[in-house]
């Protein structure tokens, strides 16, 4: 029974062991990618930029809207301010208005056969009626009352549906188009650009903790030799053959060997913990790392032309749309000195009726029109913008290039800190074996008694020293490779 016991115990104190996760670096990369909110954002970024772009294609289209009103009036309109009389006349045969004589209360002179030639004013003398009408003595007048003119305008209700489209703006609608289209592709660089730096962070982290660990399991193996020395030392004093001296110094040793154990393990813990919180898991998880052991060779990344890796970075993306951008707008600039045209078209209505004699129902007409618009003069205004806009386009192409230039020699550096790192890697490993066989020597040295333990102690501080620098070597290796990928833009 108490065999079975221990073997259960045993087996739940082994489990977490046995079923502690091994993470790849690509797994890393993909929860990073779908826990990080900075990408997030980006990605709104873009759906907003999208919506912008379909937002300036409707600009091409033609604007419906509708409008109304009321109006509450105190008075109505007359068009009179009191009752008028009207002449009575005669349309005569050529058209033109003038007055008969049977119309007329002014005497006539004839002629021989009795006709009526011109009328006669109040002294006999006669006059013509077309320049000194005033002197007519009509018999008939027609009255005009006032409140026959007078119109019921107290309720006024008005409205109107139309459209506007645009024919010709200057190409403005146009350039604002693709501004927007610009836009959106500029969100999406800059989201690829994101992407970069977080795979490039998670990659930093990732390598960081491959390196601790490796530094905790050679904090571990010093400790150990530390320790092996300390027994040995306590049993060469109970023989007689060394002194508590020698076996103080090695105690201080182990000391600072256990302190350094603990440092490494703490930082390990940090260093898990910032991964872990790259990749939104919960903090204190632990788990193994497939790439900790550092056996893989690193698969150095092959140099690709200037320009393909130029095209590649998103920096450069980024930068060619925002120049593009600024040859918009110097575009727009230009097209305020252009004429604006547009087709217009609209059905009004109202009450009162104003197409019918003001009547108090609802009366309505269609309207259809061309407009333009033609700048003329306004203190050089535009001017003025214009050669802004054109400042601005050359500020953003100057960025770019010099971006360029700036990103042709990281490549370079990154290539020669590649080539510098793989000739460190070689020489640690060198060292490392040099310093395995002198550790050798000295144990057995001082197994046999001709080597002192200050010089067993100073080569396993040299070994502990060469293993170190081997670890940083190899990690310095895949960072190197790491941004010499970043460099080229070939890092997702």
């Amino acid at each position: 029974m108490k065999k079975n016991v221990l073997v259960v115990l045993t087996l739940l104190v082994c489990l977490p062991l046995f079923s502690q996760k091994v993470l790849q670096l690509e797994e890393c990369r993909q929860m990073a990618i779908k826990h990080n909110k900075s990408l997030q954002m980006a990605q709104e970024s873009i759906n907003a930029a999208k919506q912008f772009k379909e937002a300036a294609f409707t600009q091409f289209l033609p604007n419906f809207s509708a409008n109304g009103g009321y109006t509450r009036n105190q008075k109505n309109i007359s068009l009179l301010a009191e009752d008028a009389l009207l002449p009575v006349g005669t349309k005569l045969a050529d058209g033109s208005f003038s007055f008969t004589p049977d119309q007329l209360n002014n005497a006539w002179l004839k002629d021989a056969a009795g006709n009526p030639i011109a009328p006669l004013d109040a002294t006999g003398t006669p006059f013509n009626p077309k320049t000194n009408p005033e002197k007519l003595q009509i018999k008939g007048y027609a009255l005009l009352p006032k409140s026959e003119l007078e119109y019921d305008i107290k309720n006024l209700f008005a409205g109107t549906i139309g459209f506007v489209q645009p024919i010709f703006m200057g190409g403005k609608i146009l350039e604002l188009y693709h501004i927007a289209k610009y836009g959106q592709n500029l969100a999406e660089a800059q989201h690829e650009n994101k992407v970069t730096e977080l795979l490039l962070e998670v990659d930093e982290a990732y390598w960081r903790v491959v390196s601790v660990t490796n530094k905790v399991e050679l904090a571990k193996d010093y400790r150990n030799l530390i320790a092996k020395v300390d027994s040995n030392v306590n049993i060469m004093i109970k023989e007689g053959v060394a002194t508590k001296s020698e076996a103080l110094k090695i105690r201080v040793k182990l000391n600072e060997a256990n302190i350094s154990l603990t440092k490494a393990e703490d930082g390990l813990n940090l260093s898990i913990m910032a991964l872990n919180q790259l990749c939104g898991m919960p903090l204190e998880d632990t788990y193994t790392l497939a790439d900790q052991e550092l056996e893989a060779e690193t698969i150095i990344t092959q140099l690709i032309p200037i320009d393909q890796a130029l095209a590649n970075r998103p920096e450069i993306k980024a930068l060619t749309l925002v120049e593009k951008m600024a040859t918009s707008n110097e575009k727009i600039m230009y097209s305020r000195f252009l004429p604006n045209i547009a087709l217009s078209g609209n059905y009004m209505v109202s009450n009162p009726n104003v197409y019918n004699g003001y009547e108090n129902k609802f009366g309505g007409m269609f309207t259809v029109g061309v407009v333009a618009n033609i700048p003329l003069f306004h203190f050089g205004d535009k001017i003025h913008t214009l050669k802004a806009a054109k400042s601005q386009r050359r500020i953003a192409t100057l960025e770019l290039e010099e971006t360029k230039e700036k990103m042709q020699l990281q490549i370079k550096q990154s290539s020669y800190k590649v080539a510098e790192s793989l000739k460190k890697k070689a020489a640690t490993k060198q060292n490392i074996e040099q310093a395995q066989e002198n550790l050798r020597y000295a144990s057995e040295g001082f197994e046999a008694g001709v080597i002192t333990s200050t010089d067993l102690l100073g080569a396993q501080t040299a070994w502990l020293s060469a293993k170190s620098e081997y670890i940083d070597a190899n990690i310095d290796v895949k960072l190197c490779n790491l941004y010499l990928k970043k460099s080229l833009g070939t890092l997702k």
